[in-house]
Formats: C-alpha cells, structure tokens, sequence
C-alpha cells in the first residue's frame, strides 16, 4: 500500500446545491413581494365586484337598509330592466361620445406637449413641465367652478374671446349640443398633464442615435416622429390609452359640478346614472347592476385594445 504523507490535505466535496430546492425558494421569494398586492387588489377589486354582483341580483333598496330580511333574489330582473330604460341607454350614449372623443384628444393633446417639451431648443423647461401638470393636481371640484365661469354666456372669457372676433357668443352649458363639447374641453385640460409626464419619462429614454440615423437618412421631423418615435413609445402609448379609455367610462364629478346632468340629460353619464339609482332614488340593486355593466364594458374595451395592440407588435 502507498502511505497517503502527513501533510497532504484533505479535500472535502461539498454536494452541489439543488436547483429545485433553489427554484422553491425564489418561488415563495416572488410570492412573498407580490402577495402584499395581491392582497390589496382582492380586498379593494375581487372582493367588491363580486359583492356588486349579488347585490344586483336583488331588489336591495332603502328598506333593506333598515331590515336585512326584505332583501329579495329577483335574478337578472335588474338588468331586464336597465336593458329596457331608455335613460340608461342615453348614459351610455353619452358615456361612448366622451370616451369616443376625449380619449384621442387627450392623448394626442399630452403627446404633443410632451414632444415639445422633449426638445432642447425649449427654455424652462421645468417651469413648463410643472405649470402643465398642475389642473391635474388641483382639486377637481373647484376648477369645474371656474370654467363654469369661463363658459359663462354673458360674461365668460371664452365668449368674450369669440365675441372679440366677429362671432355671437355661445350658451355652452345649455344646448345639448355643445354641452359635451364644453365638458371634454375642461377634462382634456385637467388631465393631460398625467398623460404627459408618462410621455415625456418614455420619450427621454429614445436613443439619440435613432433620430441621427433617420437625419442621415432623409427623414423630416414628421417621419422621425411617425417611424422612430411611435414604434419605440408604442408600449407606453397602449398604457396610457387603456387608462384613458377608464377614466373616461367613469366620468362622473366633471358632469355633476358642471351641468348636472344637463341639459335635457345630454351629459348624464353611465356612472351618473348609477349615482342616481343608488343615492337619488335608493336603487340599489339597480346600481349595482350599472356597476357590473360598467365594469365588463371597460373589460371588453381594455381587452380589445389588448388584442389590437398584440396584432399591430405594439408590445411583445
């Protein structure tokens, strides 16, 4: 036998670790970071649609707040009903005209903005970047009140404005007619500064050396814009698109403040109405049942656009 010398060393293997055990642990890691979200979105989503969607399946009214046992199952009564409503299919009218109009406008509103103030040639920049932001921050309430006054048929500015020029003023809050016009415009001005800091963060992340390659190539400010800029903010563009076409669907405060409604009901939007079913005439099973409504229109819509923008490489 050979005799091992006294001062070799001995060297221990330690076994390799286990990448199953290791895909575990990352496994409960993930679950562990996600599981305070989850939490938050079952509590304030799963859980409140679906407690909507029992309670439109019943005749719940101001009787069944003060005794829970006249609450009755009447099936799907409360939506045969809305179905067969012609002021519900008015609200969605409504609803579909701003959401048709005012989703474009803003986002081609902000995305200019945003263009512009991504330009170097611009000075103060950040005092530009604020002064647009700040409608979106102020309180809602109080500058629906003030272009209440803008709007003002005798004395408005926008009417002193039209007037200025040769044109007869006009009555923008009372004429079905321009009533939704007049709204989408105080909307788009109070919104689109959100829409343009989403823009503006995303456009500042567009390599330099694409907009030199599209210069060296022949290509004018518009086709750097539509081949270069475009294709690389098109994630962005469907995110900001999908929280617009929500927030419009749940226009509720700008019609309430401004026209109540009004007038002859020409802004009398789906979440409006629910409003009125619930807390006007104590509906509420009705109400929940505009809810749902409501809920799977701006599903089906976001799923839509979901399904466009897989087809159109808009993400991948």
């Amino acid at each position: 036998m050979t005799d091992v010398p006294a001062s070799a060393e001995t060297v221990i293997v330690k076994p390799a670790p286990r990448p199953a055990r290791n895909a575990r642990n990352r496994e409960r890691a993930a679950w562990g970071f996600v599981a305070p979200a989850l939490i938050a979105i079952g509590v304030f989503f799963a859980i409140p649609v679906f407690s909507a969607l029992l309670l439109s399946l019943t005749d719940f009214d101001i009787y069944a707040l003060a005794d829970i046992g006249n609450v009755r199952f009447v099936g799907l009564h409360n939506y045969e009903r809305l179905l067969g409503n012609p002021l519900f299919w008015g609200a969605m009218k409504n609803t579909g005209l701003f959401a048709l109009i005012g989703v474009p406008l803003s986002i081609a509103t902000s995305l200019a903005a945003a263009v512009i103030l991504n330009a170097r040639v611009i000075k103060w920049r950040p005092i530009w970047r604020v002064m647009f932001f700040a409608p979106y921050v102020t309180t809602l309430v109080a500058t629906a009140v003030l272009w209440n006054y803008l709007l003002h048929t005798r004395y408005g500015v926008i009417n002193w404005a039209i007037q200025s020029i040769g044109l007869p003023p006009v009555d923008w809050l009372g004429q079905p007619s321009t009533s939704i016009p007049a709204i989408l415009m105080f909307v788009v001005w109070k919104i689109f500064g959100y829409n343009m800091l989403i823009f503006l963060a995303v456009l500042q992340t567009v390599p330099d050396d694409l907009y030199e390659a599209a210069r060296i190539d022949g290509a004018g400010p518009w086709k750097q814009f539509v081949h270069v800029t475009l294709p690389a903010i098109a994630p962005t563009l469907l995110l900001v698109s999908i929280i617009s076409v929500a927030g419009f669907f749940q226009l509720f405060a700008e019609p309430y403040v401004m026209t109540q409604g009004g007038p002859a009901q020409s802004t009398v939007t789906v979440l409006y109405f629910m409003y009125e079913e619930g807390f006007k005439w104590w509906n509420l099973g009705s109400a929940s049942a505009v809810a749902f409504i409501l809920f799977l229109c701006i599903l089906t819509v976001t799923l839509v656009q979901l399904a466009v923008a897989r087809r159109m490489g808009a993400y991948e």
